[in-house]
C-alpha cells in the first residue's frame, strides 16, 4: 500500500515510524514532513491546505491512503474534496469531513453537540458583537478566573483564563471588536473555570465501532510547575495514574461511548481519531474540548505504546471494519520531554544546527521543527525535538529521557526538567 502522511511535527513523524513498521506498507510520502520523517519515506514539499497540490501527488504517486495529521486540512474540508472528485474518491482519508471536523473548528458546534447528548461539560454561553452587552453581564454572574474561548481555529492561542473581571471584559471586546484572533474570534464561548487535573483521551473510529488508545497527560505551559505562557505542549505522559479504575470507566460511559453514539445520532460521518480534552474535577470528568486528529506531543508517547500495526486499523476504518481488528498496547509507561528554542514561545531563531541525535540510543526522537542540509540537521520551529523514552513506571522512563536529553546539543536549547513529576 502506497501511503501519504499529510504535516510536518512531532506527531507527524511519530505516524511516519509507526507505519513504517507494517508489512502493509510498500511505500510512504510524507508532505511536508520534517529531518527526521525522511528516515521512513519520502518528503515532498507542499502546503497540506492546497488540495489541488495534494491531488497531484496522490495520482502521481498512486497513492491508497491519505493521513491526515494536522487540523488545518481536515476543518477545511479534504476528506469532502477526495470524495467528490472522480479521480480521488477512491483513496481513503484518515481523517472527518468537514462538518465532522467542526467539533474542533468550532468551539460552539461543540459545546451544542455536548448539550445535546448529555455530555459533562463546564456551563457556558457564546456571543457575537450583537450580544457584546449580554457577554458582560454573564462574566458578572460567574466567579473568577473567566474562561474566554474564540469559537474558531486560532493555532492553540485562542483561549483565554483571566482573574481580573475588568481585564476579562475589556479581553472579550478585544475578541469581538478589535479582531484579536481575526475569523476565529467572530463568536467567542465565554465559560465556567473547572479546577481539576487535565488529561486527554483518544479514540479511533470508523463511524460504527471505535478502538480506545491510551490516554495521555501533557504539559502546556513553558516554565516548570505550570508557570509561564501557553505552548503547543512541552511533554507528555502515558498512561496516567488517575485515569485509571472508575475515573476511567466514567470517561468510557460518560464522555466516549455518548460522543460515538451522538455523531452517529446526529448523522454525521466520523472517520479518525478524536481527542478528548478531559479535566477531572473531584473524580468526575468534564469535557474541556474535542479535537479532530491526535494530539502534539501526546502522540509522542500513544504511538509507542501500541503493539499493533496501525496500518491495518487504518484499513478497517477505511472499510467500516475497525471493531473486527485487534488492539494492543505495551503496559510500561513513556514519557515524552520537548526540547524548544531558546525564546519560544515567543520570539526565536532558527537554523542552529543539532548535535547528538545519535547519541541518545535508549530513547526515540522524534523530530517536531527541524530541517536537513545534507546529512546537517537544524532548528526550524519552536519546538524542535520530542525525546521519548520507556520505563517500567514514569520516574524510571522520565530518568532515560532526560539522560538522553542530556547528550543532545543546539544552542538555546530549553526543556522542562518536571515533566511526569506531579504524577509520582
Amino acid at each position: 500500500m502506497n501511503i501519504l502522511l499529510l504535516g510536518s511535527g512531532g506527531r507527524e513523524h511519530a505516524l511516519a515510524w509507526k507505519l513504517s513498521k507494517s508489512s502493509a506498507l510498500e511505500s510512504l510520502f510524507i508532505a511536508p514532513g520534517n529531518a527526521g520523517t525522511r528516515e521512513f519515506g519520502d518528503n515532498i514539499s507542499l502546503d497540506p491546505c492546497d488540495f489541488e497540490a495534494v491531488k497531484k501527488v496522490v495520482l502521481d504517486k498512486r497513492i491508497d491512503m491519505v493521513v491526515v495529521g494536522p487540523e488545518a486540512p481536515l476543518v477545511a474540508g479534504i476528506a469532502d474534496f477526495f470524495k467528490v472528485d472522480e479521480a480521488l474518491s477512491k483513496v481513503s482519508v484518515i481523517g472527518p469531513n468537514k462538518q465532522a471536523s467542526q467539533l474542533e473548528g468550532s468551539k460552539d458546534f461543540a459545546k451544542d453537540f455536548m448539550n445535546r447528548h448529555n455530555i459533562p461539560t463546564a456551563r457556558h454561553k457564546t456571543f457575537t458583537k450583537a450580544t457584546i452587552k449580554e457577554g458582560f453581564a454573564f462574566l458578572d454572574s460567574l466567579k473568577p478566573p473567566f474562561v474566554l474561548k474564540a469559537d474558531g481555529l486560532a493555532a492553540g492561542k485562542g483561549v483565554l483564563i483571566l482573574d481580573d473581571i475588568h481585564e476579562a471584559k475589556k479581553e472579550f471586546s478585544s475578541m469581538l471588536l478589535d479582531n484579536k484572533f481575526g475569523g476565529a474570534g467572530a463568536k467567542v464561548v465565554i465559560e465556567e473555570f473547572l479546577k481539576g487535573v487535565e488529561m486527554s483521551s483518544f479514540v479511533l473510529t470508523d463511524g460504527d465501532g471505535f478502538k480506545v488508545f491510551p490516554e495521555a497527560k501533557d504539559y502546556k505551559r513553558i516554565g516548570e510547575g505550570d508557570t509561564g505562557l501557553n505552548t503547543g505542549g512541552m511533554g507528555a505522559v502515558s498512561p496516567v495514574p488517575f485515569a485509571e479504575g472508575k475515573f476511567s470507566d466514567k470517561v468510557y460511559n460518560q464522555v466516549i461511548v455518548p460522543t460515538i453514539k451522538g455523531l452517529k445520532a446526529d448523522g454525521i460521518e466520523y472517520n479518525g481519531f478524536i481527542f478528548i480534552g478531559i479535566i477531572n474535577v473531584n473524580g468526575e470528568p468534564f469535557v474541556i474540548e474535542y479535537n479532530c486528529r491526535l494530539g502534539d506531543p501526546e502522540t509522542e508517547v500513544i504511538l509507542p505504546r501500541l503493539k499493533s500495526d496501525l496500518v491495518d486499523l487504518f484499513e478497517g476504518v477505511a472499510t467500516k471494519t475497525l471493531s473486527e481488528r485487534d488492539i494492543e498496547f505495551d503496559p510500561r509507561s513513556a514519557v515524552t520531554v520537548m526540547m524548544v528554542s531558546g525564546g519560544y514561545p515567543e520570539s526565536y531563531q532558527k537554523g542552529k544546527m543539532i548535535y547528538g541525535l545519535n547519541a541518545a540510543s535508549d530513547s526515540l526522537v522524534f523530530h517536531a521543527g527541524t530541517a536537513s542540509d545534507g546529512p546537517a540537521v537544524t532548528t526550524a520551529g519552536g519546538r524542535v525535538l520530542a525525546v521519548t523514552s520507556f520505563g517500567k513506571d514514569i520516574e524510571s522512563a522520565m530518568e532515560t529521557t532526560y539522560e538522553s536529553i542530556q547528550k543532545i546539543e543546539f544552542e538555546g536549547a530549553y526543556y522542562r526538567k518536571d515533566i511526569g513529576q506531579d504524577l509520582i
